[in-house]
């Protein structure tokens, strides 16, 4: 099965592993096949990549500039403050990169609100080996306490959390419709390679009646279950949570999920773990969620009205004041990169998830904003 530029994707460790798996237990689930690449013990991508910056596969905000990180340590602080500064809160941050958000953030608000710094218990949520000591590096001061998942972070105190670009690399479910039924995508074997097929019609409309012959919807229970787990949390001792991830505004249909190796887009299966895969986020799924578990959600957001609204072109002027020629030059673009609608603009989009009851967080209008 050629990839799309006509090559043969290439036959990897994991790539064997999978086949083998498909061969004596038959075709996977698209999520199944998606956290194999990503998360698998021995071949998966986040357990040995380093993927962000130039000379990985993709680039994040925090990456871009500073000012973003900052913003959302000011973002998080605020919320901290408005909930009565409790003494001691876990602050944790659900797929930390290289930890350069963390990094921006607590300088920010450590410099804001000193105390915020001095009462956070720092949790970082990854399983990558190489971006944890590159977390360690950047944030030893800080003493951060590493988690597989979520569920292993303490709930033991108000949580104050962020999630920039996490829930984008959690496995998908794929769905294809045929007449009024529904069947289940799966991966499996073409000649010897990977390559998707369709499995037995399933139970479940999805709400998408008006979806055409042949459309794929997409859903993420693991990104929900965490949402969920979010909104019980606050619900139960107070916190904010902020998510920030490229993805649709409108639950609907279509096929998100992409691969990238060295910031192109490749097929799907071209060197399984070798490549990071990610969809599309349902930010209506993951706020309808958050609500389940108990608390308030509020967004969805444009990346570039959230961060206009806290500041940065404020934040930027300064800057600008003071910064040699080609120093503001960089700084013009790696803000116009953030809030441009032609390109991080809108396409990344905002929500947070605070208690119930709680009046719109700064950045938000109400509960639902599209």
């Amino acid at each position: 099965m050629a990839d799309r530029d006509g090559a043969q994707p290439r036959v990897t460790a994991l790539a064997r592993k999978l086949g083998a798996r498909i061969a004596a237990s038959g075709p996977l689930p698209v999520d199944a096949y998606m956290a194999a690449c990503l998360a698998d013990e021995a071949f998966g991508y986040y357990r040995s990549a380093t993927a962000i910056g130039a000379a990985g596969d993709f680039t994040t905000a925090p990456e871009i500039a500073q000012v973003f990180g900052e913003l959302i340590g000011l973002w998080l602080a605020d919320q901290w403050q408005a909930q009565g500064a409790p003494q001691r809160f876990n602050l944790v941050e659900l797929g930390p990169g290289r930890g350069v958000l963390m990094q921006d953030a607590l300088r920010a608000a450590g410099q804001a609100l000193p105390a915020f710094a001095a009462a956070a218990r720092l949790h970082l949520v990854d399983i990558s080996v190489p971006m944890r000591e590159e977390q360690r590096r950047r944030l030893a001061a800080h003493a951060p306490t590493w988690h597989a998942e979520l569920a292993d972070v303490p709930n033991d105190a108000p949580m104050f959390a962020v999630a920039n670009e996490f829930f984008d690399a959690l496995p998908v479910r794929q769905h294809v419709r045929r007449g009024s039924a529904w069947h289940e995508r799966r991966v499996g074997l073409h000649e010897g390679r990977l390559g998707f097929v369709e499995g037995e019609a399933v139970p479940g409309d999805f709400a998408r009646a008006e979806a055409p012959e042949g459309a794929v919807v997409e859903t993420c229970p693991a990104g929900e279950a965490i949402a969920q787990e979010l909104g019980a949390r606050i619900a139960e001792l107070g916190g904010a949570a902020l998510a920030i991830d490229y993805g649709t505004a409108v639950s609907g249909w279509g096929d998100t999920l992409q691969a990238l190796r060295q910031h192109k887009p490749v097929d799907v299966f071209e060197a399984p773990g070798e490549c990071d895969l990610t969809a599309h986020v349902d930010f209506p799924a993951l706020m309808a969620a958050a609500r389940k578990g108990g608390a308030a959600s509020y967004g969805i957001v444009g990346q570039g009205a959230f961060l206009t609204r806290l500041g940065l072109p404020v934040r930027l002027g300064r800057l600008l004041r003071s910064a040699a020629p080609r120093q503001a030059r960089e700084l013009a673009k790696a803000s116009q990169r953030l809030l441009d609608p032609r390109e991080m603009g809108t396409l990344f989009k905002v929500v947070c998830i605070v208690p119930a009851g709680s009046a719109p967080p700064p950045g938000f209008v109400s509960e639902l904003e599209i």
